[in-house]
């Protein structure tokens, strides 16, 4: 499967979006996939198993699983960092990946006269793009904003409303201004910086706090076995163990579970009104800027298993200016893509002969050998 790339020269003055899954953190945090399956099925993911042991009320082994999903899953986000010297090699290459990503989409937008702003959205709740744009900061080779969406001094407090400012540099006698490149952050599924804090959002980047989520030890049983079960190829459902959990222990982890600022995989909602509220906000955020003339939202790493956000996406395909590009990890999910999207005209599925990991991303399919024309870029004057 060879599809077209996307040449940053036809995008780069357009209403410029991303929509990145969990494709583009591959490597550094596990994913929701399973080995273990029913019978002759395909293999779970923690979502349908999830799903299947809630609606046979095995209550024991739906709470397993989520604890199995906390210690693997979600506290490995908490925990995250980049480190030099003992970094894994996955996690050096998506950190590579995360800074190439950035830097190649920075250079787009340095190439635009005006509104060099690009909207990055993501079902991740990890802190990879926060970490790496930070680097680049501190580093100087470049200077954008990156807004999470956050206002305010040694409290910071998430609004929608927050992704509408820009920001210019201007000259010292205020003669000419210059638009400074910016990138919405806006975490679809929430994020392991945020907190509740009344009726409120906060957003915190303190890491003692982050360390501080992670689950009593005491809390958490052995789930060696199970976990094993879960991740053995061709393991079946009748083979999971059933482990004791007291009640108490079983109700003190749910609770702490219940005020994570992230969606339930089960189906896909929040457990707090807080955080559920501004998911919708954010999904209304998506659908505003598709709606946009002249729109481009790009696709990577994400499968198009929220169905708020499938339907979401596919009603603002009646935008004709809309142009969705969907990057495909292999065969078989370009296969799927376009059935999905098999009724669309402003649709084009993106791919390459082997496996479209992050890296290819980069270097074939939204890479600055054809970039904007230099001449095309410049700075506006009062």
């Amino acid at each position: 499967m060879l599809m077209p790339k996307i040449e940053p020269s036809e995008v780069y003055d357009k209403n410029l979006n991303f929509l990145l899954g969990s494709g583009a953190s591959y490597g550094v945090l596990p994913t929701l996939a399973l080995e273990i399956n029913e019978e002759g099925e395909e293999p779970h993911s923690i979502e349908t198993l999830a799903t299947e042991l809630e609606l046979q009320q095995k209550t024991n082994l739906h709470t397993l699983l989520f604890m199995h999903y906390y210690k693997h899953c979600i506290e490995p986000a908490f925990l995250l960092s980049f480190n030099d010297e003992t970094d894994e090699k996955s996690k050096s290459t998506a950190r590579t990946n995360y800074k190439k990503f950035l830097q190649n989409l920075i250079s787009v937008l340095n190439a635009k006269k005006q509104k060099k702003r690009c909207n990055l959205f993501t079902t991740n709740y990890d802190n990879c793009l926060t970490i790496v744009a930070d680097e680049l900061l501190q580093s100087g080779e470049t200077d954008f904003i990156i807004n999470d969406g956050g206002h305010g001094f040694h409290r910071r407090f998430l609004e929608a409303r927050n992704f509408n400012q820009t920001v210019y540099r201007s000259g010292i006698f205020g003669r000419h201004q210059t638009e400074l490149p910016q990138l919405n952050l806006i975490h679809l599924h929430g994020s392991v910086h945020w907190y509740r804090n009344d009726q409120k959002i906060e957003i915190s980047y303190d890491t003692n706090l982050l360390h501080n989520r992670c689950l009593p030890q005491n809390l958490i049983p052995d789930l060696t076995s199970f976990s094993n079960t879960l991740l053995q190829e061709g393991a079946t459902t009748e083979q999971l163990s059933e482990i004791d959990v007291s009640e108490q222990a079983a109700a003190q982890f749910w609770d702490l579970y219940g005020v994570l600022p992230i969606v339930n995989p089960t189906k896909w909602k929040f457990h707090e009104t807080v955080f559920e509220e501004h998911y919708y906000q954010m999904l209304r955020l998506l659908s505003y800027e598709l709606e946009k003339p002249d729109s481009v939202l790009i696709t990577f790493g994400f499968s198009f298993a929220d169905e708020h956000i499938l339907n979401l996406v596919k009603r603002s395909l009646s935008n004709p200016t809309l142009q969705l590009y969907v990057c495909c990890f292999d065969n078989a999910e370009h296969i799927k893509m376009a059935e999905l999207f098999k009724q669309n005209q402003n649709v084009t599925l993106i791919g390459t002969s082997e496996n479209l990991n992050f890296s290819k991303f980069n270097e074939e399919i939204f890479s600055l050998q054809t970039s904007p024309s230099s001449s095309e870029s410049g700075s506006e004057t009062e």
